[in-house]
């Protein structure tokens, strides 16, 4: 089965969009140790480098995979992180993920 691809032509309609992004962490057992979420801006969109966002609280971004089907668009309205308990209002996209140690 092929990898997923993004479609680097739309990427302008990524480019500078708010992202809410959920991460849950876990061991090798399939147990819970931590979730994470964050309110960013997607800064590229592109196969080579996947979905890059920057950090509030890191100088280096984040990257994601370049998995289109990752990306929802938000639905209008205010999202509570639950990390930080800051409010996001009408953010463009969500996109959740879990990441399992090895």
């Amino acid at each position: 089965m092929e990898a997923p691809q993004l479609d680097e032509s739309s990427a302008s309609e990524f480019i500078g969009k708010t992202i809410l992004v959920g991460v849950t962490y876990l061991d090798r057992d399939d147990n819970v140790v931590a979730r994470k979420d964050w309110s960013e801006i997607i800064r590229s969109y592109s196969n080579q480098d996947g979905i890059r966002i920057d950090l509030d609280d890191s100088a280096e971004p984040c990257c994601l995979p370049p998995d289109p089907n990752a990306i929802r668009k938000a639905d209008p309205g205010v999202y509570r992180l639950r990390s930080s308990g800051k409010e996001v209002v009408d953010p463009d996209f969500t996109t959740v993920w879990t990441r399992k140690q090895p």
